[in-house]
């Protein structure tokens, strides 16, 4: 008789177990919305600005530019936008709220992804362990929390790379239908090449498996992968679109953006804590991974030490893919549902709104920034504003949103590596460099950082004048142009 009341409080208690993952998963998502709405970091990337200038010249237009409309150096010359659904929707969000817009739109985005994400994961994770890779994985997002369109492409990617290991896990090819979410994902965002990574692995797994009887998995594979190809070439670039992610990947000057660099692991991170915290697990466990996925993980893990941007994936794709080995070492045969898989959605959908009525209340506004020079660009004649400019590479984004053809601005891929090299030696003060740039271009004025070497050695050039200067920016022009617009 007393094992009756011992399973009645083991029912509670996993009934417990069952509504905390609930509750974890809607804070999650609520955390994350409020990352987006309330940090004004989140808006301090300039690509932002020409995304969504690129957005506002395609509903002007109504096309997808085929040219470079925004700079002076590249005016005119080839360039197709890669994420331009992605700038149709920040524009249409920019028009309808402004920067509030901006940030519910990408918040509603990230929180979607956090609960696609962690859903999947509390098939096999209880709530505590879903805490831990909730709050890690967001750590290894930071780098990447940005207003830009990767992350309106995420959800895809989380649901995508779930319904693949549900398929693997059924025995049988993913449906044929999901290849068409590649048509979105190519649209908005150049990670759809992330899709094929995740597939190609478990397509190889599946004939390992089956390699007595080999033609149904090449047949029923074979076809997902030529409707995924299908999919990927109906988009404005074609078959440039399979080979965009790979130029970007091996250009030689990545080093000059920050997201491209390695992680640092001089001082403790989420990401570091997510290495160890994962290697504890795999190694107490004895966690057994099958070959192809740990190859997947190996090459996604290689990617973060990298590129710090590419921590982002691993901190999605890499649970999703520990998870069913974790749970079943832990004692999990099956995977176990969410007993009130409604209870996140509602809880967020409640507290969205009392965020979004917060935030509306008192909209976003856009002060000056690391980006965004916008008190020094007001002190800048309109007239001068029309002649060719030297700026630094994050402020070209506001420049090209504001009208003003920058000199570079974040699509390095377009500049090429010889371009962006120069600029990297103008910023750095080479003045050999810099006579070459004024004499091709006819620089007539600059908008700098204070702190880069360029801005320190503008004051003491023969024939340049100060404009302005606060702790965001500096502009220099030269006397005759200042005369020209009247100063």
């Amino acid at each position: 008789m007393a094992s009756i009341p011992a399973a009645a409080n083991s029912a509670r208690i996993l009934r417990l177990s069952w509504g905390l993952r609930e509750v974890v998963i809607a804070g999650a998502c609520l955390a994350v919305f409020a990352i987006l709405l309330f940090n004004p970091r989140v808006l301090n990337d300039g690509d932002t600005y020409w995304h969504l200038a690129a957005g506002q010249w395609m509903l002007d237009h109504g096309r997808v530019p085929n040219f470079d409309p925004f700079s002076f150096t590249h005016g005119g010359q080839p360039w197709v936008p890669h994420e331009w659904l992605s700038e149709i929707a920040m524009i249409a969000a920019y028009k309808a709220a402004g920067w509030t817009g901006i940030v519910v739109l990408f918040g509603l985005a990230t929180a979607l992804s956090m609960g696609l994400f962690l859903g999947w994961l509390s098939r096999w994770l209880g709530p505590i362990a879903l805490a831990v890779v909730a709050w890690l994985s967001v750590g290894c997002m930071w780098v990447g929390l940005f207003t830009r369109p990767h992350l309106l492409a995420l959800p895809i990617m989380i649901y995508w790379t779930g319904r693949l290991l549900d398929a693997r896990a059924e025995g049988r090819a993913p449906p044929l239908w999901l290849a068409g979410l590649m048509v979105l994902w190519a649209n908005l965002h150049g990670s759809f090449v992330f899709g094929a990574l995740v597939a190609a692995p478990l397509a190889l797994e599946a004939l390992w498996e089956q390699r007595r009887q080999p033609w149904p998995v090449i047949r029923d594979w074979g076809l997902f992968a030529a409707a995924c190809l299908v999919a990927i070439l109906l988009t404005p670039n074609g078959l440039h679109a399979i080979t965009y992610p790979f130029h970007i990947m091996t250009m030689k000057t990545l080093n000059g953006i920050v997201e491209w660099l390695p992680p640092d692991f001089r001082k403790m991170s989420e990401f570091q804590a997510a290495i160890l915290v994962t290697l504890l697990v795999c190694l107490s466990r004895g966690v057994k991974v099958p070959v192809f996925r740990t190859l997947l993980l190996l090459f996604i893990f290689h990617m973060a030490l990298t590129h710090q941007r590419h921590m982002l994936v691993l901190a999605l794709i890499g649970p999703l893919l520990l998870a069913e080995p974790i749970g079943r070492s832990f004692g999990r045969q099956a995977p176990r549902p969410l007993a009130m898989p409604w209870l996140p959605a509602v809880v967020f959908a409640l507290g969205a709104l009392v965020m979004i009525g917060v935030r509306a209340a008192d909209p976003v506004v856009r002060n000056d920034a690391v980006t965004t020079p916008k008190i020094a660009l007001q002190h800048v004649p309109v007239a001068l504003r029309a002649q060719p400019v030297l700026n630094t590479y994050s402020f070209g984004g506001y420049l090209a949103f504001s009208g003003v053809k920058p000199f570079i601005d974040g699509r390095a891929d377009m500049y090429g590596d010889d371009f962006f090299s120069g600029h990297i030696r103008l910023m750095r003060g080479d003045a050999a460099e810099f006579d070459r740039a004024a004499a091709k271009y006819g620089l007539a004025w600059t908008i700098l950082q204070p702190r880069e070497p360029l801005a320190k050695q503008m004051d003491a050039k023969p024939g340049w004048k100060l404009v302005y200067r606060d702790r965001w920016a500096v502009v220099h022009a030269r006397k005759d142009a200042l005369e020209v617009a009247g100063r």
